[in-house]
C-alpha cells in the first residue's frame, strides 16, 4: 500500500493533477482582487450597474485564463477544445435564441442607461428597486418585498417609468367643488394649503387648473412638487390638509345628483312622509296602509 501511494505521488499524472489545481486556486484569487482593484480604481468615475458588470467581466475573464492553463496542464489540447467550443456555440446558438436575445438587449439596456441599481421603476404593474441589471434580466424588489425577475426582451419591449430619475416629483390632483362655489375663492384656499404643507415646494410653485364642468362639480387639477424623497410624504398628508380646509371655509365636495323629469305633460310625483320616510302614493291617491289619512292630507 505504501509502494503504491508513493508511485502515484511521484507520477507524473499526480503532478500534473497538482499543478492544475494550484492554477485553479491561483485562478480564483487573482479573479477575485481583479474585481476588487475594477471597483477601487472605478468605483467613482461608473454607475453601479456597469461597474457590477465590469467587475464580474473581469473576474470570469481572469478565471477563464487560469482554467485553460489547468486543462492544459492535464493534457487536453487547446485547439480541440477551441474547437469544440465552436460546435457547441453553433448548436447553443439555435437552442437558445431567447437567451440570444436577451443578451442583445441587456447591452442596449446598459448603453441607453435608462435606469440603474437602486432607480425605482415601473414595468406594467410592476414597480420596485432595482437590485442587479444582469445580461439576461433586470431583478427587482418590490415594495412588500417581493423578488421579480424581467427578462432584458421584455424591458425593451415595454414602457419602463423611471420614478427616481429626478430629484423631484410632480403630484396631480383632481378635485371637484359645488357649483355654487367661487373658484377665485377655492383657488385662495388650495394655495395656503400647499403653503403651509412643509414638503410641499415653493419652487415650482403649485398649479391650478380648471379641468371643465363635470356632472355634479366643477373640475380642478391642483398640481404640487415635492422632493423625490418625500413624494409619499406629500401624497398622504395633502388629501387631509385640503379636506380640513374645505370643511373649515365651507367649500362643499359634492357627490354625484341624479334628477328625474319625465315630461311636461306627467304630473309631478306625489311625496308623502310616513313615520319619517318619504314613499311614492300609488296612482289612486289612497293613502299607503297604516298611515295617518289626515298627517298625510299635511303633508301633502
Amino acid at each position: 500500500m505504501d509502494a503504491w501511494l508513493t508511485e502515484l505521488v511521484t507520477s507524473d499524472r499526480f503532478a500534473a493533477w497538482l499543478r492544475a489545481g494550484v492554477l485553479l486556486l491561483l485562478g480564483l484569487l487573482l479573479a477575485g482582487i481583479a474585481s476588487r482593484l475594477i471597483r477601487r480604481a472605478a468605483g467613482k468615475h461608473l454607475s453601479a450597474t456597469r461597474l457590477l458588470l465590469l467587475r464580474r467581466l473581469a473576474f470570469y475573464l481572469v478565471l477563464a485564463l487560469f482554467v485553460a492553463s489547468a486543462l492544459r496542464e492535464l493534457g487536453f489540447s487547446l485547439a480541440v477544445l477551441m474547437g469544440a467550443a465552436g460546435v457547441v456555440t453553433v448548436a447553443l446558438s439555435f437552442a437558445s435564441q431567447t437567451a440570444v436575445s436577451n443578451l442583445i438587449s441587456g447591452l442596449f439596456l446598459i448603453g441607453e442607461r435608462a435606469f440603474s441599481v437602486g432607480d425605482i421603476i415601473k414595468v406594467g404593474a410592476t414597480t420596485g428597486e432595482v437590485l442587479s441589471v444582469d445580461l439576461l434580466s433586470v431583478k427587482l424588489r418590490t415594495f412588500d418585498n417581493l423578488y421579480v425577475r424581467i427578462s432584458n426582451e421584455t424591458l425593451i419591449k415595454s414602457e419602463v417609468t423611471t420614478l427616481t430619475r429626478f430629484p423631484i416629483r410632480r403630484l396631480d390632483m383632481m378635485l371637484g367643488v359645488a357649483y355654487k362655489e367661487d373658484i377665485n375663492r377655492v383657488r385662495d384656499v388650495l394655495m395656503d394649503v400647499a403653503d403651509r404643507n412643509l414638503v410641499c415646494l415653493d419652487e415650482p410653485a403649485p398649479l391650478f387648473i380648471f379641468t371643465g364642468f363635470g356632472d355634479s362639480a366643477l373640475q380642478i387639477q391642483f398640481s404640487i412638487w415635492a422632493r423625490r424623497e418625500n413624494f409619499l410624504a406629500l401624497r398622504n398628508s395633502i388629501a387631509a390638509d385640503i379636506k380640513m380646509a374645505f370643511d373649515a371655509a365651507g367649500i362643499e365636495i359634492p357627490f354625484p345628483h341624479r334628477s328625474l323629469y319625465t315630461g311636461e305633460a306627467t304630473r309631478p310625483f306625489p311625496v308623502v312622509l310616513v313615520d319619517g320616510l318619504s314613499v311614492f302614493p300609488e296612482q289612486s291617491g289612497s293613502p299607503p296602509s297604516g298611515s295617518d289619512q289626515s298627517s298625510n292630507e299635511d303633508t301633502r
